[in-house]
């Protein structure tokens, strides 16, 4: 599976798999966190709140892809 092929695919994403926004390129990494929306680090992307969006550009949660490491 592509990187792009997993856009939006959560449900069996490991709880310290980063993800990164298929908009802008931006990483959610649960070690980090997300400061800007007051997101403790340590949660996971699956625990994040459904109308959580990426912080730097405001996508949706399903535009986030996991990051092959």
């Amino acid at each position: 599976m592509s990187a792009f092929e997993n856009i939006g695919v959560r449900q069996d994403v490991a709880d310290v798999t980063r993800l990164e926004c298929g908009i802008c390129w931006t990483v959610y990494d649960p070690a980090d966190g997300d400061e800007v929306a007051q997101i403790a680090p340590g949660t996971p992307f699956a625990a994040l709140p459904e109308e959580w969006h990426c912080p730097n550009c405001d996508a949706p949660k399903s535009k986030f892809m996991a990051i092959e490491t």
